[in-house]
Parts: C-alpha cells; structure tokens; sequence
C-alpha cells in the first residue's frame, strides 16, 4: 500500500491559483467597469473581459474537477475535528457550483438579451431564445450570487489562514506552489 500525498497535485494547485487570479479579474472587470459612462469603449471592453474571463473560469473547473478526482485530497495533519471538515466540503461544494453557475448564469443573460456571447475571438451559441424580462431576473440573481460569491472566498481564505495559524495544520501548505509539506 502507498502512503497518501501529502499534497495536492501540480495541476490542482496550479489550478487553484490561476483561477483565483482569474475570478478576481472577472470581479475587478466588471466592477471597473462603473469608473466609465455606458456605451463609452473602455466600459464595453471591462465588460467583455468580464464575460470571456467568466467563460474562461466555467471551462477551467471541469478540469479542475477532474484533476481533484483524479489526483484525490491529501488528508489534514493533524485531523481536524469532524465539523471542520463538514464546513470544508460545504464551503468547496460552495464554490464549485459557483464557478458552475455564474458564467452558465451569464451566459444565459446575454442569450436572453439577445447579444453576442464573446471568448476569446469566438462567439459562443446562445443557451436562451431572446427575452428582456428572463435576462432581467436572471441578471438579479447572477448580481446577488456575485455578492455571496465575495463572501465564500473571504471565508475560505480566512479558514486557510486559521488552519495555518491557529490551528497549526497543514491544510494551507497543502495547497501552496512554494512549500513542501510536512514531514
């Protein structure tokens, strides 16, 4: 029998943190986006980067999913107690649907609005037959959903940095390029 890694891959971790620094472009984008007057070009190019990036993030956690499948999860040492790893898989789960949800939501927005869906020099089919009123409740809860998703991130980097520092775990060094983990 081989012992368990006691890392993620290379692929999860690269994985992580270039989706981290991609779904904080896509915040950034769409909230630098307000600097500027609508219809002006800079506020239609945030938006654009808004709506590739997002695609980009939906494309990417496939194989992300697939890697944390492939490549398994290397236990916490020392073992946490039960409800933190309940709220662990709650708070992934979290964020996993949300890198599902919000570009399919977004996406869904911009067929119903009856626009283009940019990636990236491509332009991607529409998932809805045009309509206002459906882009307008759908864009309601993408904006809400957006709001939560801020929250879900700070909780799961505030839970990396209490395991890190409080708790003394190696959870965080589990998933960071530049440390080995311990022996």
């Amino acid at each position: 029998m081989t012992e368990p890694a006691r890392r993620y891959s290379q692929l999860s971790i690269l994985l992580h943190w270039a989706m981290l620094l991609l779904i904080a472009a896509t915040y950034a984008a769409i909230e630098l986006r307000e600097f500027f007057p609508r219809g002006s070009p800079p506020r239609e190019a945030f938006k654009s980067w808004h709506f590739m990036l997002g695609l980009t993030v939906f494309a990417l956690v496939w194989v992300r999913i697939l890697a944390r499948l492939v490549g398994g999860t290397p236990p916490i040492t020392p073992r946490p107690p039960a409800w933190q790893l309940l709220a662990s898989r709650a708070v992934h789960l979290a964020l996993y649907a949300l890198m599902i949800a919000m570009p399919v939501a977004g996406w869904a927005i911009l067929s119903a609005e009856g626009k283009p869906i940019p990636w990236f020099g491509l332009e991607l089919p529409p998932l809805l037959a045009p309509d206002k009123a459906l882009a307008g409740r759908v864009e309601e809860v993408h904006e809400t959903v957006g709001t939560i998703g801020y929250w879900l991130i700070g909780l799961h980097a505030a839970a990396a940095l209490a395991h890190h520092h409080l708790w003394k775990d190696d959870t965080l060094q589990r998933m960071l390029p530049w440390r080995r983990a311990r022996a």
